[in-house]
């Protein structure tokens, strides 16, 4: 999971260790739906030319193609 994005689930309560519930460990519907998010983040920014904003986010958040 990108620094980034565990520091987020940490504080919005995830326990990004220890979540199972029936045997399912959430961490990579954590990290998915992280990434929608950050995803549309770009795509919003892209659509209104700001381009080098989008860059920074895709940057910080380690995702390559939106």
């Amino acid at each position: 999971m990108n620094e980034r994005i565990e520091l987020l689930a940490v504080q919005a309560g995830f326990n990004i260790h220890n979540d199972v519930i029936d045997g399912h460990n959430f961490n990579h519907e954590i990290q998915k739906f992280a990434e929608l998010i950050i995803k549309e983040c770009v795509s919003i920014a892209e659509a209104g030319n700001a381009v080098a904003v989008a860059g920074v986010i895709k940057e910080k958040f380690g995702v390559d193609e939106c």
